[in-house]
């Protein structure tokens, strides 16, 4: 029995269910073709908007290790040590629509069979800035993008319209995604930030303003550390730092929890999972709990910018999976997609101890290894 990777999610057909996600090794034409050209089945373009970007004048992402030796992590005291977390402060793309537009069409004619999602993002708090939705939104589907995935996540904006202070509004996110719905001809994205108390309510929200799919979740909100010696931040411009966004192994159980209350709340809508992503065991955690497809970054970024080997893990990976559950019948994820997305139950159903057992609180002090 022969296996399938390929998938049908929001009605787009993809070769194979890994995508690179909204980043810096998608900021690029020549990134995008080489990541095609790697087999990656779908890419999400570095976020496209309207308003003047410009970054910091420093590192804009770097890499946290723990090294198992010394005790420590850090982002500046060598390559020694396991990779723990990226993080980044970085803007959306700083270059134009007239720049992105004519290279998605580009894109599009050369690998027609890929997948070719532009991620948008634009404003809120204005008719203009409503129109600028649209207009990202008309460009990049005019040329050839396959899907749309709507910036409601970015943690770095400083304008309360836009960003994840969207995606923290109940009402916004889901208005914003409706203005973008009612000219799009392909299918919605969005993308929400993790940040935030319950995000099957923002989930709700965006489905309600006809959103085709939600990808969780952007990077969490942090700071880098500080540096023992120096009293100062790791990554710093002139001292100073904003919070930023962890990404990477380190928020892979925190990524799947906030996905498992999504899929829970929402078991027949569409879900791209994102975070900690690295080989198909990783990747599994999101397709037991129902994602249709999944996104990886900091893997990609640290393997030749586009992640040539990592794809090679995840599909060798997934192949093998199905082979060796060719005995129940499993060809391709939809036969184990969710399979396990009720194993996740509110606290009050875990099992409790039979009363002859408890020792009500009382029980030997310390800890089993």
């Amino acid at each position: 029995m022969s296996v399938d990777l390929s998938v049908t999610f929001t009605g787009i057909r993809f070769p194979n269910p890994f995508l690179l996600s909204s980043a810096p090794p998608t900021e690029s034409e020549s990134n995008i073709v080489r990541a095609f050209e790697a087999g990656w089945g779908g890419v999400v373009t570095k976020t496209i908007g309207l308003h003047p970007v410009v970054n910091v004048a420093g590192p804009k992402t770097k890499f946290l290790r723990a090294n198992a030796e010394t005790g420590t992590l850090s982002m500046n005291k060598g390559r020694a040590g396991v990779l723990h977390s990226s993080w980044n402060w970085e803007l959306i793309s700083d270059k134009t629509l007239d720049w992105w537009a004519p290279r998605l069409g580009r894109i599009k004619k050369q690998f027609p069979d890929r997948v070719l999602i532009a991620s948008i993002m634009a404003g809120s708090g204005s008719d203009k800035e409503l129109d600028h939705w649209r207009t990202l939104a008309k460009t990049c589907q005019d040329e050839g993008a396959d899907g749309l995935e709507l910036n409601l996540s970015c943690p770095h904006m400083d304008r309360e319209d836009m960003g994840s202070n969207i995606g923290k509004d109940k009402q916004l996110c889901s208005f914003v995604t409706k203005v973008v719905k009612d000219v799009a001809t392909v299918p919605v994205w969005a993308k929400l930030t993790p940040a935030t108390s319950d995000i099957a309510m923002e989930a709700g929200a965006v489905f309600a303003g006809g959103a085709d799919a939600v990808v969780s979740s952007n990077t969490f909100p942090s700071l880098p550390l500080f540096d023992a010696e120096s009293l100062e931040f790791e990554m710093n411009v002139d001292g100073l730092v904003s919070p930023g966004g962890l990404g990477g192994p380190a928020i892979l159980p925190q990524s799947i929890a906030k996905v498992a209350q999504m899929t829970h709340a929402f078991p027949d809508r569409s879900f791209s999972g994102i975070g900690g992503i690295a080989d198909f065991r990783d990747a599994l955690n999101y397709f037991l709990l129902g994602c249709g497809t999944v996104q990886v970054c900091t893997a990609a970024m640290l393997d030749h910018a586009i992640g040539p080997n990592v794809l090679k893990a995840l599909t060798t990976g997934m192949t093998a999976f199905l082979e060796k559950n060719a005995g129940r019948g499993w060809t391709s994820l939809e036969d184990f997609r969710g399979l396990r997305r009720d194993r996740v139950v509110a606290h009050s159903r875990i099992r409790r101890p039979e009363d002859s057992e408890y020792a009500g609180g009382h029980d030997a002090e310390g800890y089993s290894s």
